[in-house]
């Protein structure tokens, strides 16, 4: 059962992702930064980007607006489940491909599940350009954590059981222990990690509440971290438990206050979907699956994306009442649940 074919790493390889480990600086410093600083740093043409969050929650989507306006090249993304983070970074490789491109795809799921799958995966997949290695939410989480545990690969029993394992770099050997067939998933080492969460000091120590989505193995898996924060609070207060702590400074690289920096996603503690945003969106994409027009998600992202500064310049576009609805939806359920 042994499968020899070379192996093909999209990301760091496993001895470039311990040398990078080893060289990194892990001192305790200010790594605030405004998020154009951030990108402009750590995020390179032809990176494997690894997103954090869970579909719609948590997604790092103030990196994203910034990522598109900057303009990258090839990118690979690498994801358990996600939906407007890649559908953002997907959309502007359609309506923007001089600007914008994605190369690879690795992940498990990427859809809005109640707002339905992603139209910009169909666009892309149907039309071959771009390549895609397909997975479950277990075996993405697998490869992330053998990343951040410095491990070439990780064994499972997961991919036995289907057809992952014709589709991806899964390799199947005969355990030397059992005799019976093992899977062996390659470690994801992304060269750059993009997440969000709720709470952060200045040096990169971060508080998740809720789901935490394999953010913490993404982060200690990647070359670098930038990471997003609704708020930024003093060190002492941060580890005042110090059991909340999810992802430890030195995998962080990088600090940005962005509150909204998930919208029109959800925050744990922060606020709720914006269902009709989002909606809205993927109604600019749908329409080219059938061969519709692209000027509608031109002028969605020449508006929103390249027609402003930064994210806080979006976030004004909403209309107050709406975003202080969607906080209060959030702190209802909070109470009801917390």
């Amino acid at each position: 059962m042994e499968n020899n074919a070379k192996m093909v790493w999209t990301g760091l390889s496993p001895d470039d992702a311990r040398e990078a480990l080893v060289n990194k600086d892990k001192s305790k410093r200010d790594k605030r930064m405004t998020l154009k600083e951030a990108v402009s740093q750590f995020v390179k043409n032809g990176d494997n980007v690894g997103i954090g969050g869970f579909v719609n929650i948590r997604q790092p989507i103030a990196i994203t607006h910034e990522m598109v306006r900057h303009g990258f090249k090839d990118l690979t993304l690498s994801f358990q489940s996600a939906a407007m983070a890649p559908e953002l970074l997907a959309g502007a490789m359609i309506a923007r491909p001089d600007h914008f491109s994605i190369k690879r795809i690795e992940l498990a799921y990427w859809g809005h599940e109640a707002f339905g799958l992603s139209p910009a995966f169909r666009y892309l997949a149907e039309r071959g350009m771009v390549e895609f290695e397909d997975w479950s939410n277990y075996n993405m989480s697998a490869r992330f954590k053998a990343g951040a545990m410095g491990l070439p690969f990780i064994p499972t029993r997961g991919p036995l059981g289907g057809d992952i394992k014709n589709t991806s770099r899964t390799k199947v050997i005969d355990c030397p222990f059992t005799g019976r067939p093992i899977a062996l998933l390659p470690a994801s080492n992304p060269n750059v990690g993009i997440i969000h969460v709720q709470a952060a000091d200045m040096y990169g120590n971060c508080i998740i509440r809720g789901t935490d989505a394999t953010c913490a193995e993404i982060a200690m898996a990647s070359a670098h971290t930038i990471v997003t924060c609704e708020q930024l609070v003093s060190h002492e207060l941060l580890v005042t438990n110090p059991k909340d702590i999810m992802i430890p400074f030195p995998a962080v690289d990088a600090v940005i206050k962005v509150p909204f920096g998930s919208y029109p996603g959800a925050c744990r503690r922060h606020y709720y979907f914006n269902g009709d945003h989002i909606r809205e969106f993927l109604s600019l994409i749908s329409p080219m699956c059938k061969g519709g027009s692209s000027d509608g998600l031109k002028a969605w992202y020449d508006e929103n994306i390249f027609g402003v500064e930064n994210f806080e310049d979006y976030i004004e576009k909403f209309p107050t009442k709406k975003l202080i609805a969607d906080q209060a939806a959030e702190s209802y359920n909070c109470e009801r649940f917390a």
